[in-house]
């Protein structure tokens, strides 16, 4: 059997005195998307933090190609080849389109595959390409999510962590951008870990699924597999409509366990 691109081994991360994480275990194949699921507060976004050493872990082991990287400063991991795409984009806004880009690519001294990789971002993200010289902070939020990836894609990853690509975004824009995360997948072989509060395209993209709650995975396998269950059905994807009800339902079930 393969070693995992990454993998993560009984992780525990706090905030403050709260537990955040309770002994997360999961792994990513090289060339997977991997969704994590999760209503707020379960613990996606400190999971991803933790994989890219924003948050340190009190216990456990991130392993990336076998090679450990726990416990490394944010800079290291980024050199190991794990980019992170945080909740919000956080592009620089002052700067430009192109400057962005050229900071994406900062820990590499290869010049002309650097200028390949960008006219990439361009093929996969035209709009950039139109608006080069034009301030990031002017952009529209779809926009600014396409240059966070696009900035994120200029380091070459091994692993790109997407924290919650459609937040903010129309269906029309979430479905476009979802889209070209899935040609990066098949045609440039982006291997990607993704948290998404919109679990229908998240599980359409996904090659496999883990859910979050209360900071412990409580189910995971293929992406299609937990598309057909009766509880994410009900409890993400809306088939019960059944509101607050169905949540308190979700939070007794004991299968889950």
């Amino acid at each position: 059997m393969s070693t995992p691109l990454l993998e993560i081994r009984n992780l525990e991360t706090f905030y403050g005195p709260i537990m955040a994480l309770r002994g997360v275990s999961l792994s990513v194949a090289r060339g997977r998307v991997v969704a994590v699921l999760g209503a707020n507060g379960a613990g996606k976004t400190t999971l991803l933090k933790t994989v890219s050493g924003i948050m340190t872990a009190e216990k456990g082991e991130i392993l990336l190609e076998g090679e450990t990287v726990s416990g490394l400063e944010p800079h290291r991991v980024v050199e190991a080849g794990i980019v992170h795409v945080p909740e919000g984009r956080e592009v620089f806004p002052l700067l430009t389109v192109d400057e962005n880009l050229t900071l994406g690519a900062y820990r590499r001294r290869d010049k002309a595959e650097i200028a390949r990789d960008r006219e990439m971002v361009f093929t996969y993200f035209p709009i950039l390409a139109e608006r080069r010289a034009q301030e990031a902070g002017t952009l529209s939020g779809g926009q600014q999510q396409m240059l966070a990836i696009g900035r994120g894609l200029m380091l070459r990853p091994k692993l790109m962590l997407l924290d919650e690509p459609s937040l903010g975004l129309s269906p029309l824009l979430t479905q476009e951008i979802f889209a070209i995360l899935r040609r990066l997948n098949k045609d440039e072989g982006v291997t990607m870990m993704l948290v998404e509060q919109n679990a229908a395209v998240a599980l359409d993209l996904a090659d496999d699924g883990y859910v979050l709650e209360l900071g412990r995975i409580v189910m995971n396998g293929s992406a299609a597999r937990l598309a057909e269950s009766e509880d994410i059905q009900s409890f993400y994807l809306g088939h019960a409509n059944e509101g607050a009800r169905g949540e308190r339902r979700w939070k007794r079930r004991k299968t889950w366990r």
